[in-house]
């Protein structure tokens, strides 16, 4: 009897207590242009992608934006001529200008997606660009998500804003681990409690962020990160744990990007979900189930107690682009 009541009791604080996860229609903040369009660097760690290039790279190359931006794809040790495919793309589709580089074998201690991260944004301070948008190269965008993203972190004063990508549903599979990958995540991270200011809950959608180049160096990343596996969800803690705001975006019928291809997608949730991180499944092997009110619980406690040591929570933002 009181092992039922605690279940139950459990169960619906889970269901109104935990940032009303179950609502993943967060949505940025409605647009409106700033008077001055801040100059961008877009940064683009690739590997092996040559099968996806021919979509993705001129999406980002036709980007509408007002403003000054640049592109930089960091090509990390392809073997399948993505650098060579980059350049023959801009050359034949035109649009930002397109810088393609190599950062070389990652030194000991570095994931090799973040030090081809690092080598970019190391190339794009040159420049002196006021935001970064981090983008994985399999991630296809419409001609407004520059825009969008600048325009909802400029409105709403977000150090970070992420937009989270249409995810591709296509075959059964999809369909049937999409959805609950979606809420299993919304229950580690409530969407709102994401763009909270003041709050402490960080994620973002690692294939699309944007970042003010300043929030960056305070929260030196991605030297600080280097290890990290989930390295949007370590991204957005940095942010937040230096003193920065941060936003998020729910995907709609009219979301400004989205990935190419689904089956890696899938793939690469299963391996995030398995890594030991901040609330992930393997700390909550003994809940039984990953997405019960006992994980959320632990993972809240073990989160709180390694934000104590923050003297003031970030601003940063997550969202999704409204229809």
């Amino acid at each position: 009897m009181w092992i039922a009541a605690a279940s139950l009791a459990a169960w619906l604080w889970l269901l109104v207590g935990q940032g009303f996860f179950w609502r993943t229609g967060h949505r940025l903040p409605p647009r409106r242009d700033p008077k001055h369009w801040p100059r961008v660097a877009v940064v683009v760690p690739a590997r092996d992608e040559a099968e996806v290039l021919p979509t993705s790279l001129p999406s980002l190359l036709a980007q509408d934006y007002p403003g000054r931006a640049e592109v930089f794809l960091v090509d990390d040790g392809s073997g399948d001529g993505t650098g060579t495919l980059a350049r023959a793309l801009a050359e034949r589709h035109g649009g930002l200008p397109l810088t393609v580089t190599s950062p070389g074998e990652p030194p000991a201690g570095w994931t090799g997606k973040l030090w081809a991260v690092r080598h970019g944004m190391a190339l794009a301070r040159a420049r002196e660009p006021e935001f970064l948008l981090l983008t994985d190269a399999d991630i296809a965008h419409r001609p407004d998500s520059l825009r969008t993203l600048v325009a909802a972190a400029t409105t709403g004063g977000y150090d970070l804003v992420s937009l989270m990508a249409r995810l591709r549903v296509a075959s059964l599979w999809e369909r049937l681990v999409v959805p609950a990958f979606v809420y299993f995540f919304a229950q580690l991270y409530p969407f709102r409690w994401i763009a909270r200011k003041g709050g402490r809950t960080a994620a973002a959608a690692g294939g699309c962020v944007l970042l003010r180049a300043d929030a960056a160096e305070r929260a030196r990343v991605p030297d600080v990160i280097r290890h990290a596996v989930i390295d949007d969800v370590a991204l957005a803690r940095a942010v937040k744990r230096s003193g920065d705001t941060s936003g998020w975006g729910s995907p709609t019928g009219s979301t400004a990007c989205g990935p190419i291809r689904g089956s890696r997608t899938c793939g690469g949730w299963w391996r995030a979900a398995r890594t030991p991180s901040c609330g992930t499944v393997r700390r909550c092997s003994s809940a039984r189930w990953p997405g019960s009110p006992w994980c959320i619980w632990r993972r809240r406690w073990r989160c709180s107690r390694a934000s104590r040591r923050v003297p003031r929570p970030p601003r940063c933002a997550v969202a999704s682009r409204g229809s």
